[in-house]
Formats: C-alpha cells, sequence, structure tokens
C-alpha cells in the first residue's frame, strides 16, 4: 500500500502524512515547496497544484505512474485547498478564483483520474471537503462551490460502480490550522463570520490537527470506506 498526500507540508496534510508514515505506508507529498520532514517512507514533488500548467507538466510526466508501478493498493488524500479569494463578487480578484478552482477542484478531479489510470488494486480516494460545501456562507462563494464540487464527484464516482474504486468526500471539521488564522484575519466586512470563528478559538474548540489526521486515516483504512460519499468525520 502507498498514499499519495497533496499539501502535505503544513496544517492538516503535514499530520497526515506523518500518521501515514507512523503506520508504515510510503507517502508521495505534493507540494509547492518541500516540507523538511526526514523519513524513508516520505517521498517529495515540488509542484505548484494551482498553476494549471505546472499541474498539467506533472501529469504528463511519469512521476506518478513510477511511485504507483506494480503497488497492490492505493491512497489518495486530496487535501491541498485554498479559502481565498474571501468578499462578494466585487471584492474578489478573479485570478484568485481561478486559481482556486484549480487547486480546489481541477487538481484533484485530476489527480484522481490519474492515479485510477497509473495503478491497479483497490484505490481509496479521499477529498478533504467542508461544511462550507453543503451549507453557503457569505463572502465564500468561490469557497463554498469548489468544496461542493469535491461532495458531487464523490457521488458521482460511486454511481460509476467501480468496485475497485472508493471515494469519499469528508468534511474533517474546523482545525487549527494556517488557514483558520488566515480566516480570523480577513476583515468582518469580507466575512461576516468572522467573529465565530474567532470564539471558537478562544474557546478551544479548534481540533489539534494531529488528532484530526489519526481519526480521518481510521476512517480512511476502515473496512467501510466509500460505501458513503459524503461524510463528516465528527460523525464517524
Amino acid at each position: 500500500m502507498k498514499a499519495i498526500v497533496t499539501g502535505h507540508t503544513k496544517g492538516l496534510g503535514a499530520a497526515i502524512a506523518a500518521e501515514l508514515v507512523q503506520r508504515g505506508i510510503p507517502v508521495l507529498g505534493l507540494a509547492r515547496s518541500g516540507s523538511g520532514a526526514a523519513s524513508p517512507l516520505l517521498t517529495e514533488i515540488e509542484v505548484d497544484l494551482s498553476d494549471c500548467a505546472a499541474l498539467a507538466a506533472f501529469l504528463q510526466g511519469d512521476a506518478l505512474a513510477s511511485w504507483l508501478r506494480d503497488e497492490g493498493a492505493t491512497l489518495l488524500v486530496n487535501n491541498a485547498g485554498v479559502v481565498s479569494p474571501v468578499g462578494p463578487l466585487a471584492e474578489q480578484d478573479p485570478l484568485a478564483a481561478l486559481r482556486a478552482a484549480t487547486l480546489n477542484v481541477g487538481a484533484p478531479l485530476a489527480l484522481a483520474a490519474s492515479v485510477v489510470r497509473a495503478s491497479r488494486g483497490e484505490r481509496r480516494i479521499l477529498h478533504v471537503s467542508s461544511g462550507a460545501g453543503r451549507n453557503a456562507y457569505p463572502g465564500w462563494s468561490v469557497y463554498c462551490a469548489t468544496k461542493a464540487a469535491l461532495d458531487r464527484h464523490a457521488e458521482a464516482v460511486l454511481l460509476d460502480g467501480d468496485s475497485t474504486v472508493r471515494c469519499c468526500s469528508l468534511a474533517p471539521g474546523v482545525i487549527d490550522t494556517g488557514m483558520q488564522a488566515e480566516i480570523r484575519a480577513t476583515p468582518e466586512a469580507n466575512f461576516p463570520m468572522k467573529e465565530r470563528f474567532v470564539q471558537m478559538k478562544q474557546e478551544g474548540a479548534l481540533a489539534a490537527p494531529a488528532d484530526c489526521a489519526r481519526k480521518l486515516v481510521d476512517f480512511l483504512l476502515a473496512p467501510g470506506f466509500g460505501t458513503q460519499a459524503v461524510a463528516d468525520l465528527r460523525d464517524a
């Protein structure tokens, strides 16, 4: 068994990669830069998944196929994502919206197809989604739309009926990461719900990345993974 984790250098992604390595599962980490982590079980490739040209070049190369060659089972964790641009349409940078759509949606969908085409045996694909994919929030039109896309993708993959491919779009809960710090630093005029997230931090209601990663990997490796296309880790 091998795993691929996007955005593995910080936050939840770093915790997921570390948890998989701790369990003896080799990890291919994809991110804009290296993590600095030293482990014989961690292989890193630097690629900007928000850059369409860079993503296409990576997918057209042989790095992914070489990593997966002769492997019996494959895990793909599409973790990388951004919350920006935040604000009403008049305040959004169109190019930032394009980068977010590429990173949050284009990369996960392309990687899912690439992994299935390049591998054999059982494939488990986990999209790190969000409650924002299931509920609309002011200022988060791009983030909500991109996370909702992952939910619909997982549902459609389940309907495809390939017994060797399991896919789930999982909301992990609210985690104490850099993204949360970014949310708390957003002007309230752009994100009217900012105070809710400030209070969660003050009240210690944010989950630790390592704790979340442990539960997420348990969920990913469980026998029933993929029978439910859209799920919430807090309900697992």
